[in-house]
């Protein structure tokens, strides 16, 4: 049987998903409008992108809202681990073996990539949830305080990139592992809190929310974005300190 949601709950997951996919969207369009490629090739790139984003979005909803990511019990297989894997394989996949890919998110200024992530902010919610008896604090406390924090820090980190200010490199690096390890946290005390083969924390009032909908949009969907970027701009970082690194040895 399926928790209770709270009214709250479902008014911030459905403002803050769209506001999420539009910035993800914006990301894609400036890489478009920004890389070096006849028009037709990068707007056409731009446009499978976001079809592809907005399938994403939509597949996630509705098997979310169908409960198919739903564990009740300690013998159900963690489902919920497949939406959250399968995208991040296609999104590395895609990276990999499409230079045109590759290209456009090239293209799309860094201090973005890193500001997008305020997104973040809005797992403060978890920390509601928690107050309100409705996640257990083994979860909600690493969630919640580390989302919140990577997304306000994303801002600043943005900013120091913005104005190419001394050690914004190191500060991007430290925010994205930082942003990467709360994600890894939250992941795992979510599997270890929930009902399912994992568990192993909070018995007597397991986390049933997370598979719920609509908070299982999370694992589904802001949490690998939030990967996908992180890994991008780690991913960008080491290709602009590559050449400086090569004219140093050289």
């Amino acid at each position: 049987m399926t928790p209770q949601i709270p009214e709250y709950l479902v008014a911030l997951e459905s403002t803050v998903r769209p506001l999420v996919a539009v910035i993800a969207l914006g990301l894609i369009w400036m890489g478009a409008v920004r890389m070096q490629a006849p028009a037709r090739s990068r707007y056409t790139i731009a446009g499978v992108l976001s079809v592809a984003l907005i399938a994403w979005v939509v597949v996630a909803q509705y098997l979310g809202s169908q409960n198919a990511y739903f564990a009740a019990t300690d013998t159900a297989v963690p489902t919920v681990l497949l939406g959250l894997l399968i995208p991040l394989g296609a999104a590395a996949v895609l990276l990999w073996r499409l230079g045109s890919v590759a290209n456009l998110v090239s293209a799309i200024p860094l201090p973005w990539l890193v500001a997008a992530q305020i997104y973040r902010v809005a797992g403060g919610i978890f920390l509601a949830l928690w107050v309100d008896g409705r996640l257990p604090w083994q979860f909600a406390l690493p969630a919640g305080i580390g989302d919140v924090m990577t997304g306000v820090a994303a801002v600043v980190v943005a900013a120091q990139l913005a104005r190419n200010a001394i050690g914004a490199h190191r500060a991007t690096y430290a925010w994205s592992f930082f942003g990467i390890a709360d994600l890894v946290v939250a992941i795992t005390m979510g599997a270890m809190t929930s009902p399912g083969l994992p568990h192993l924390l909070a018995f007597d009032a397991p986390n049933l929310l997370i598979s719920s909908y609509p908070l299982v949009m999370v694992p589904t969907f802001a949490v690998p974005l939030a990967l996908m970027l992180h890994g991008l701009v780690l991913w960008r970082l080491r290709r602009q300190t590559a050449p400086t690194g090569q004219m140093a040895a050289a």
